[in-house]
């Protein structure tokens, strides 16, 4: 599923860290880290699976046998060590960290892998694997942009679809279904959500669509996204049925300029604060500051969301291969809400849109 990026290298550049950071052994089970490093995503199961990384040694995959099949050998980035029913996977991790004293653990693994392994490793200290491994993540290679563009470009095919489509009289849950089917006939291997919220219910960012049948005159926040070869996608776009209302419009002009400034504002050595800003400062202004009540950006990449956050107190600079979401919005209690969402890039000069389907507010029957 994963594209065929150097994994030998990445563990190489996070045994450099590992190094300066005084961590003797990175071990990572669940979640985006793993597949980070070695091409292999593992399921959620009781059954433990962790890539054991030692600093000054062999990077070694402890997988359950029945799962073995399923890891793709990378070169030489790991060797395989299957376990069966009647041996205990903690013993066999436990055992490859041996008497190394600090040990950077990935953020999801489960808390009973992890207390099983401080029982055996008593002279282990563990410490997060995120401080560690976020460093290399947040910098996407130019092959992991492209995985991104590609699937920035399908959810603006889906996008430009749904303008054909009629909105009111179906159902919130009708219309995220079908999102989630676009998503998938537009080139996705796996749809991961589709917020379709309408009316009152747009007020609330992350509304789970329902059987509230939509009607005329309202605002349709619509956001969604899915994975193409493991890297995630996530656009919203604010439809309208009718003519909008004088508030609305009024709110979404706000809206389209803040989104507008903030995508200007990246560049390389910009703080992700200052993108942030750019947005809220044109939202405040214009009277709506208490009705914008979320960060302007989350970065994406193997997760929807992942470091870096373009919120106020993020003083990280930006670098070119930062890749996050922009997306300001206006939530009106009761009433409507509206928000507009791109995936972009930093590179050298600049911004670079991944994303680039219409942010005008869509009209629609």
């Amino acid at each position: 599923m994963f594209p065929d990026f150097d994994y030998a290298a990445r563990l190489d550049r996070a045994r450099m860290l590992m190094t300066e950071r005084g961590i003797d052994v990175l071990m990572l089970s669940v979640g985006a880290d793993l597949p980070y490093f070695s091409g292999y995503e593992a399921m959620p199961l009781e059954r433990l699976t962790m890539l054991v990384v030692p600093r000054d040694g062999s990077a070694t995959m402890v997988v359950p046998r029945l799962e073995a099949p399923r890891v793709q050998l990378r070169g030489d980035a790991f060797v395989v060590r299957a376990w069966d029913e009647t041996e205990d996977p903690i013993e066999i991790a436990a055992n490859l960290v041996g008497t190394r004293s600090t040990a950077a653990l990935g953020d999801p693994t489960w808390s009973v892998f992890l207390l099983g392994l401080q029982q055996r490793l008593a002279h282990t200290s563990f410490v997060s694997a995120t401080g560690l491994t976020r460093e290399l993540r947040m910098r996407k290679e130019p092959e992991e942009v492209r995985w991104l563009r590609a699937a920035a470009e399908a959810t603006d095919r889906v996008v430009a679809r749904l303008d054909g489509q009629r909105f009111s009289g179906r159902t919130e849950r009708e219309l995220s279904r079908l999102v989630a089917d676009m998503t998938l006939e537009e080139g996705h291997d796996l749809a991961s959500f589709g917020i379709v919220a309408s009316g009152p219910n747009a007020a609330s960012p992350h509304h789970e669509a329902g059987d509230r049948v939509i009607g005329v005159g309202e605002t349709i926040v619509v956001d969604f996204g899915g994975r193409l070869r493991g890297y995630c996608s996530d656009t919203t776009r604010t439809f309208h049925t009718g003519t909008p209302s004088g508030p609305v419009a009024d709110a979404f002009s706000v809206l389209e300029a803040a989104q507008a400034a903030a995508r200007a504002a990246v560049a390389p050595g910009v703080s992700a604060e200052a993108v942030d800003r750019a947005a809220r400062r044109m939202i405040t202004d214009a009277g709506y500051g208490d009705r914008f009540i979320h960060r302007t950006g989350h970065g994406i990449g193997l997760e929807v969301h992942e470091h870096p956050y373009v919120v106020e107190g993020n003083r990280l600079p930006l670098e070119p291969g930062m890749a996050f979401s922009i997306e300001p919005g206006i939530y009106e209690p009761g009433s409507f809400g509206m928000r507009i969402e791109d995936i972009v890039v930093c590179g050298d000069a600049g911004v670079d849109e991944l994303n680039r389907s219409p942010r005008r507010l869509h009209l629609v029957d």
